[in-house]
């Protein structure tokens, strides 16, 4: 791997929507440089990348996937994607680790929805783009409509760097725009000569001295243009865009040719560390500067256990290298460091700027983690890696007892591994709930559960998490007396409990002016709840207070009418009594909760419901019936906008008892082409109609 000078590297990714060919591309390039012998096969299980029990099964890539090759006097890191949504996370540390993202797309299916997203998740990344049209052999293709729309969804900086000579089945090579200016011949499409001059401009525009000469007429020789085309991309001002066919191997020694001439070595990208006090500086690429990598990926390999891939972005490392975890501060002993290629992994002994490689058993490390050679802990840290928000929630339980002791370690490697999917025990509903992109991404994790930790598990819809609230105001006491033989039990508390106005500041509003007898309250703005201390006289002595709202708060949290979690309310204690020998903590605990649930089933209870912000990215065509549907589910539109590529973005807020199947729903709706984000946004009161039901529902025994 240290072999190679800095840049004579190239980092790429290959990304792009499900099934246009990436992993077949992947694999044929293997073969085609001489890094491997054969020519695997994602139909057969002979993939060289999908590996995985799971991928073979589906026949589709689930995980990244990390191989390298020798084109061109250029060493080639590329990682191959998934291409589903499903699995979009993974694409999030490959983008990381490259600096230029190469889209594959359909010449037959043109542009989908996932490639509109990994386009913008790149674009954000700030790294370049290259886009390769396969599958050129299909029929039915309309290379004018086909480019207008590529332009549309991507952007007017989309140029050719070669033409088709022929589609469909007439498909047969590709016209070089950069070293030929010749006469094309019959058969190429496109206008040559135009898309030519429209390159040459996309190319100058990012360089002075050639813009210069641009416009004194001087004609631009093919190295000139070749040599600044990576500049052209890294600046934005050239996505270029190449024809070919996988299947066929028609403009597949160009695509390679491109790859290796035209995509970014690691110093065309500027890089910014953080300091630990907020500040940005420049990462200086360069093998003599001190060791700076950042773990891209993680995988837990069932035979090698914990796998951590990472980035190097300068210094360089030999094995059996002690860093230090930027995250932790703590130092980290890398023994081995492997190359990797596919599913196997080789020892080397020295890592460089520009290397991905992986470490083996190093539990220490997680994904994201910037490591260093700074001694001191010092040391600067890269920004952290942005991971789509989880969407589709399963409630999840041991099939068995002996599955019980299993599966919060098996669901926790899964969770290293995937910072898509998540675990959330919810102490409201008193389930565990495993939380991912898809039904799909949940189905793979329980497969994965199955083969690797033999782990079964059961699955079903999880509760919603209703919250209770109060409407009125109602004040009351409660005595709580017990006498069993010896010291017994006493306390008589007076509460009162009114709803907490929204959007209050509690510094304003708990004053003495609103509160008779104010002397402190305590404010929850998770619960928008206060418990207000208005005790005179000493009627409850001071270490009792405490005692009262415990016993409130629990009984919050117990719920009253529903079992359900209570929020937006005031508890004012104002009066009570004590026995010199009786009273203590545990008597005044149960009085103030049963003091609360009288009270509150006195106030007017009412149910409040988890409103979510959901953001909705579909096709044009499809917004009439998106609209109508979220009507149907009680939702509220926001907002609308026009996304690239003939796409709508729609925003609105709905109940979340009303999409916790959604994902299903809108995957019918759009024929698969729309995906969506949401996130909590608020509670809000149930329609009356619907309130009944609902608590009948969950005050319903379990059978």
């Amino acid at each position: 791997m240290n072999e190679y000078k800095v840049d004579d590297v190239r980092n790429v990714a290959l990304v792009g929507h499900g099934a246009v060919g990436k992993t077949t591309v992947a694999d044929l390039l293997l073969f085609q440089s001489g890094a491997s012998t054969r020519l695997g096969s994602v139909d057969d299980g002979t993939s060289q990348l999908d590996t995985d029990e799971e991928e073979i099964d589906h026949r589709i890539s689930i995980a990244s996937t990390l191989i390298h090759f020798d084109y061109g006097g250029h060493h080639i890191n590329l990682i191959d994607t998934p291409g589903y949504p499903d699995f979009i996370g993974q694409v999030s540390g490959a983008l990381r680790a490259v600096e230029t993202a190469i889209i594959l797309l359909n010449a037959g299916h043109g542009v989908e929805i996932n490639a509109l997203r990994v386009s913008k998740m790149s674009q954000e990344a700030g790294i370049a783009r290259m886009i390769v049209l396969n599958k050129c052999d299909a029929d039915n293709i309309d290379y004018d409509s086909l480019l207008s729309s590529i332009r549309e969804t991507f952007g007017s900086h989309c140029i050719p760097i070669n033409l088709p000579v022929g589609l469909g089945a007439d498909f047969s090579a590709v016209y070089d725009l950069v070293k030929n200016s010749n006469a094309p011949g019959d058969g190429v499409l496109g206008d040559p000569e135009e898309t030519r001059q429209a390159l040459i401009e996309a190319i100058v525009e990012s360089n002075e001295t050639l813009l210069e000469r641009f416009f004194d007429g001087d004609e631009l020789n093919a190295q000139e243009l070749s040599e600044n085309i990576p500049k052209a991309m890294a600046a934005g001002t050239l996505i270029p865009v190449l024809f070919m066919s996988a299947k066929t191997g028609v403009g597949v020694t160009e695509f390679m040719d491109a790859m290796s001439n035209y995509t970014l070595c690691p110093q065309d990208i500027q890089r910014m560390e953080e300091t630990k006090d907020g500040r940005s500086v420049m990462l200086d690429p360069s093998p003599d500067q001190p060791f700076v990598a950042q773990v891209v990926k993680t995988r837990i390999d069932p035979f090698i256990s914990r796998m951590n891939y990472l980035r190097v972005f300068s210094g360089k490392l030999s094995k059996d290298s002690s860093v230090v975890n930027v995250r932790t501060g703590k130092p980290v002993r890398l023994n081995q460091l492997l190359d990797v290629q596919g599913g196997k992994q080789e020892p080397v002994e020295e890592v460089s700027v520009g290397d991905i490689f992986a470490v083996a058993k190093v539990d220490d490390l997680k994904l994201g983690d910037t490591i260093t050679a700074d001694a001191n802990g010092d040391g600067l840290s890269l920004p952290e890696i942005k991971f789509p928000h989880p969407v589709v929630g399963l409630a999840v339980e041991p099939k068995s007892q002996n599955d019980q002791q299993k599966i919060s370690g098996a669901l926790h490697k899964i969770e290293e591994e995937d910072q898509t999917f998540h675990v959330v025990h919810d102490e409201e509903t008193h389930e565990m709930v495993m939380q991912g992109m898809s039904e799909l991404h949940l189905k793979i994790v329980q497969e994965r559960l199955l083969h690797r930790d033999k782990v079964e598990v059961v699955t079903h819809q999880p509760k919603v998490p209703y919250r209770e609230t109060i409407m009125g105001t109602v004040e009351g006491s409660y005595r709580h007396k017990k006498q069993s033989g010896g010291a017994g039990q006493f306390a008589e508390v007076h509460l009162k409990v009114s709803p907490m106005p929204p959007d209050v500041n509690p510094e304003e509003y708990f004053t003495k002016a609103n509160f008779d007898h104010l002397r402190s309250y305590h404010y929850d703005p998770d619960l928008n709840f206060a418990f207000v201390d208005r005790i005179s006289g000493g009627s409850i002595p001071n270490q009792f207070i405490p005692a009262v709202e415990k016993g409130v708060r629990e009984r919050m949290k117990q719920g009253v009418i529903a079992s359900c979690q209570a929020q937006d309310l005031i508890c004012e204690v104002f009066f009570g009594k004590d026995h010199p020998v009786d009273s203590n903590e545990t008597a005044f605990k149960i009085a103030g909760s049963k003091c609360f649930a009288e009270l509150f089933e006195k106030a007017r209870p009412a149910l409040l419901e988890p409103i979510v912000r959901i953001e909705i990215l579909i096709p044009e065509e499809n917004v009439g019936d998106i609209s109508s549907d979220l009507s149907s589910r009680r939702g509220r539109m926001e907002g609308m906008q026009v996304s690239p590529g003939g796409y709508e973005i729609i925003q609105a807020r709905v109940p979340l008892a009303e999409v916790m199947t959604y994902a299903r729903t809108l995957s019918s709706m759009t024929g698969g082409r729309g995906t969506y984000d949401i996130e909590l946004s608020h509670y809000e009161m149930i329609p009356p109609n619907e309130q009944g039901k609902i608590v009948d529902l969950l005050n319903k025994p379990k059978e």
